[in-house]
């Protein structure tokens, strides 16, 4: 398993039972959602097809294996899966050429995770070659641990990455924050244990136990993560 930065510390952070924070990348960190679906769209105009606007809710959040599955069932478009990855890769990577977009708070969330050494992961169902042009604009350093979606055997919606990013950085998955746009990732984030923030980017999320709604990272800060463990939230 590879990873961007030097090997985790299993050093929690002090006075606090949250134990790391993890967050996804499209959607919650960085505003690239949108590029996602602007890929998909002009891929698959190439090969003569034209995606209905009601599919982008199908597959947002999700790993591009099923995502880009469902869009060549859905539109019967001769190409297979190794193929279309390689093109949807490749015109997103061209997107974000010259950067990508943070979501409001993002960079004040993350200095201050940095500030008071708390173990940050980022977990994405994007590639590894995505993710590593993404950290130019979000900063390799701000992050203990990075896990890519063709790094894990089962990406999100399967709990494997949340579990694999805690044990790799010593920590109980009850005991760790998940910030989370899309249903998709939610339920990664709970199968595993996590306490969940979700902000929704596509499609509303509804509030449950375990798990807050809020309406930007700009609501979210270290001591607002530690209340979803101690449950003063």
């Amino acid at each position: 398993m590879t990873s961007t930065v030097p090997a985790p510390s299993t050093r929690m952070a002090e006075g606090s039972a949250l134990q790391a924070v993890f967050l996804d990348m499209d959607g919650t960190l960085v505003d690239t959602e949108g590029f996602w679906w602007d890929a998909e769209v002009a891929v698959f105009a190439d090969l003569g097809h034209v995606l209905d606007e009601s599919w982008r809710d199908v597959v947002v959040g999700g790993p591009m294996t099923r995502s880009a599955g469902y869009l060549i069932e859905a539109t019967g478009a001769d190409i297979t899966l190794p193929e279309i990855t390689v093109l949807l890769n490749d015109r997103f990577e061209a997107r974000i050429g010259h950067g990508v977009p943070l979501m409001p708070g993002a960079a004040r969330l993350l200095a201050e995770l940095a500030a008071h050494s708390m173990p940050t992961a980022l977990v994405s169902a994007s590639h590894r070659r995505i993710i590593d042009r993404v950290l130019e604009s979000l900063g390799p350093d701000k992050f203990t641990l990075t896990v890519a979606g063709d790094e894990v055997a089962r990406t999100k919606p399967h709990p494997d990455p949340y579990l694999h990013v805690a044990m790799r950085l010593g920590a109980d998955p009850t005991q760790c924050a998940v910030i989370e746009d899309t249903a998709t990732g939610v339920a990664a984030a709970e199968a595993a244990g996590c306490r969940v923030v979700a902000v929704p980017s596509v499609a509303p999320i509804a509030p449950a136990r375990g798990r807050v709604v809020v309406g930007s990272l700009e609501e979210v800060d270290l001591a607002f993560l530690s209340t979803l463990i101690t449950g003063m939230y």
